[in-house]
């Protein structure tokens, strides 16, 4: 029987993840699976070796301070990788921590295929990677089509694939009467996934939540949690005066209620893809402690934080990065736009004609399933 080790860091790489998985078990059945996931894999029926929340941090800063704890999860990782067997160890995005593991179990079984989906930003900062992950990667599945000539350079093999997110698939229909109010419009609000995000960006939203309710009486927010932080988010909410909120993880709710949305407020990440490409008019909101900002601003090579942004080379969707990223300065943005309808659409008529241009011609999932069916047969 074939096997696969799927190895994720955080949240999004495991819904990433188990959009591939559930096309390939489709295609090829009868493999067996573990992984380091989270609940998307964990709906597949694939176990998980950790719980995501061991080993989901962000930031430089925070990586030295738990660089003991993740070094010892990384080689339990890599034993228990070993003691699998596995045919292909499929490494998903979060790469300082899954491309450590993939190093580690090449250079101890060689005979290990190591996929890698979700290529490291080298476009973004550290482009001198590319040669390491040479030595060890087989093959790379890119969401990006611009990502190729980084790849090709040194002739790493690697599939354009297009972003899972922006596929169109069957979404159950939920009723939502109880969160939706015919009289009050929505606005979904994206704080992150990690604690390290939320514990900086909640402070502020809610500031700005109550600013809003302040001088319009006809909004209700809706905050998009993961399963591995919704407690986190309920119970800092729980203990502030707001009364027009919601909290929600479930994805199908999710994707509704934001379909249902007049305005997003997201994080910097690939959520801003799905917002866009659900057509919602948006801003970006991102904000780290000062030591983290100024080593990436010493380090990083683009401009702009969001990827529509970097991709045009221009802001399309609005940044509040850093000290403008504050509950006065998010209001106004997000007043001014909706005051504006015009320029809401053509927000979303821009990032409609990107997202038309990195979306893979057929299915993302589909053609990352067949590249891992490939080296199965091999």
């Amino acid at each position: 029987m074939k096997r696969i080790f799927i190895i994720t860091g955080e949240p999004s790489g495991d819904k990433l993840a188990s959009s591939v998985i559930k096309q390939l078990k489709k295609e090829v059945p009868g493999i067996e699976y573990l992984c380091v996931g989270g609940v998307h894999l964990n709906k597949l029926g694939i176990k998980s070796i950790f719980n995501l929340k061991e080993i989901t941090y962000i930031g430089f800063t925070n990586v030295l301070l738990n660089i003991f704890k993740i070094r010892n999860i990384i080689n339990l990782t890599v034993d228990e990788v070993l003691k699998f067997k596995p045919d292909i160890l499929f490494s998903v995005d979060s790469p300082d921590f899954t491309l450590r593991v993939a190093k580690k179990v090449k250079k101890k079984n060689n005979n290990v295929k190591i996929i890698h989906y979700v290529a490291p930003q080298v476009w973004i900062w550290r482009e001198g990677r590319v040669k390491n992950f040479k030595k060890f990667i087989d093959h790379i599945l890119l969401l990006f089509n611009f990502e190729k000539k980084y790849f090709d350079k040194e002739a790493i093999p690697n599939t354009f694939v297009g972003h899972p997110l922006l596929e169109e698939g069957k979404k159950t229909k939920i009723d939502l009467s109880s969160i939706i109010n015919d009289k009050k419009k929505l606005i979904s609000i994206f704080p992150g996934s990690r604690n390290s995000e939320t514990n900086i960006l909640l402070p502020i939203l809610c500031d700005f939540i109550k600013i809003m309710n302040k001088n319009f009486n006809n909004y209700n927010f809706v905050f998009h949690a993961t399963d591995e932080n919704k407690n986190s988010l309920v119970n800092y909410l729980k203990n502030t005066t707001l009364k027009n909120y919601q909290i929600i993880s479930d994805e199908d709710i999710k994707s509704q209620i934001l379909s249902n949305s007049i305005f997003a407020i997201s994080k910097s990440g690939t959520i801003s893809l799905e917002i866009c490409n659900l057509e919602i008019p948006s801003i970006i909101i991102y904000k780290i402690n000062m030591i983290n900002y100024l080593i990436m601003k010493l380090l990083v090579k683009v401009k702009f934080a969001n990827i529509i942004n970097i991709i045009n080379n221009r802001e399309i969707i609005p940044e509040l990065l850093q000290d403008e990223c504050n509950a006065k300065e998010i209001y106004k943005s997000v007043v001014y736009l909706l005051k504006n309808p015009e320029l809401m659409q053509k927000q979303v008529m821009e990032c409609k004609k990107t997202i038309n241009e990195i979306r893979s011609q057929t299915s993302s999932s589909s053609e990352a399933s067949a590249v891992l069916a490939k080296y199965l047969a091999i």
